[in-house]
């Protein structure tokens, strides 16, 4: 079900690639206007916690900050999809996208923290567990072991949590919906960097044996 899922959410994206590269898009031009959506995602986020004493103008903002954070996510995997159908994979493309990417989480999270809108123990838990899930892959990538889908989460799977968090705060406004989610992100975001160093130790350990004979 999931496999099926996944190559229809990749078929979808393809086909929008298609029309972005015809529109004359670039993958660094579509992580740019990622990165943007992302951060005002965060500021969204924030001004929503300002005005929380008033129903109908809060619910409006997290509805705002849950569409900008959609579209950012849209926007990181199209603009890779743009780079391998159209071969222009870049080790410059790849290390600004991931560096960017962490931009984006990083300002989702301190606009909840800030805006007062979770725990900030549980957000600053968040915010560590979701940049070290990726440094870890990064690091591990750069040793040669690769580790895509290696954990409980990746940040597709970050980006849905905070989504359906935002979504259930939409329509119940009152629930602590947002903190749940942020509670959730950091104990799932945490778990896979343990998941990945384990992993990382596991294949590491072959590798060190063979370089030393």
């Amino acid at each position: 079900m999931l496999t099926k899922i996944k190559a229809k959410v990749q078929e979808i994206i393809s086909t929008e690639a298609r029309l972005m590269h015809k529109l004359g898009f670039k993958p660094n031009t579509v992580s740019f206007i990622g990165v943007v959506l992302g951060i005002f995602s965060g500021v969204t986020y924030w001004a929503a916690g300002a005005t929380s004493t008033h129903i109908e103008t809060y619910r409006i903002r997290i509805f705002l900050a849950l569409l900008l954070l959609l579209f950012s996510g849209f926007c990181d995997a199209l603009d890779g999809a743009l780079a391998r159908l159209y071969g222009e994979t870049t080790v410059l493309g790849g290390f600004l996208d991931s560096l960017l990417d962490r931009y984006v989480d990083a300002a989702v999270l301190c606009g909840l923290i800030l805006g007062g809108l979770c725990e900030p123990l549980w957000g600053l838990l968040a915010l560590i567990g979701s940049l070290l899930t990726s440094y870890a892959r990064a690091r591990s990538e750069a040793a040669g072991i690769p580790m895509e889908s290696i954990g409980l989460v990746e940040r597709a799977e970050r980006i849905l949590i905070m989504a359906v968090a935002s979504a259930i705060n939409v329509i119940l406004p009152e629930t602590p919906s947002l903190n749940t989610g942020t509670i959730i992100l950091a104990l799932a975001s945490n778990i896979t960097v343990i998941q990945r160093t384990l992993y990382f130790s596991s294949r590491a350990r072959p590798k060190a044996k063979v370089s030393s004979k």
